[in-house]
């Protein structure tokens, strides 16, 4: 059982503490950090081996988003997760375009998030049904802005299109590699193939590019 390391980032203890509580609970988790701040999250990756953050946007200093931009930067692979009471368009936007895997609201139970934390290890994306219309809203209208030809597929093979239908459909790479009868390997291939096509950074942003430019 694979397991991995989660940075803790939120300015407020009981918060932390909750997180910390549901977390230790995960027999998939093995070391927790914690940063009250953003510059403490970023040292600690620095200096780290971590494969998740759980990122609070309201930080004292450096806000969230500007701190999932700098640790998207150390480290690329790290998957964040925002978690937060903040729900504007603007803001989940951003956050979107600074990297992260899942937006989440602090409603949410703790125990829930380390089970999306884990489907967002595994390559899925994540996002609060509260805030998911603001992304649908957003995708409709780029898409009335941009005249896209039925014929851009980005040179897309056919396998690549297949891969990307289940990508943004919020499949896992295992998910992915189970439909398709792939190797794992493979699908990750496909993947980092596909990124490279749409010219962007992670699944999450090929995801709503595919969408918003009518590519499936």
């Amino acid at each position: 059982m694979n397991k991995f390391n989660v940075l803790i980032t939120e300015d407020h203890a009981l918060i932390r503490f909750g997180l910390k509580t549901a977390m230790s609970s995960m027999e998939t988790v093995d070391k927790i950090f914690e940063a009250a701040d953003s510059q403490t999250a970023i040292d600690i990756v620095k200096n780290n081996q971590i494969d998740a953050v759980i990122m609070d946007l309201g930080l004292p200093g450096m806000n969230g988003i500007e701190a999932t931009e700098a640790i998207k930067q150390i480290n690329p692979n790290i998957k964040i997760l925002i978690l937060t009471s903040h729900k504007t368009k603007e803001e989940v936007i951003k956050s979107i375009k600074a990297g992260a895997s899942a937006y989440c609201s602090k409603e949410i139970n703790p125990c829930d998030i380390a089970l999306i934390l884990r489907s967002v290890l595994q390559g899925a994306i994540w996002f609060d049904p509260s805030v998911a219309g603001f992304i649908l809203d957003i995708i409709r209208k780029d898409t009335e802005k941009v005249n896209i030809s039925e014929n851009s597929d980005y040179n897309l093979t056919k396998r690549e299109m297949q891969v990307l239908s289940y990508v943004k459909s919020g499949y896992t790479n295992t998910e992915i590699a189970k439909k398709l009868h792939l190797s794992i390997n493979t699908v990750k291939a496909h993947v980092s193939s596909i990124m490279q096509k749409l010219e962007v950074d992670d699944r999450t942003q090929a995801a709503i590019k595919a969408i918003s430019n009518n590519i499936i």
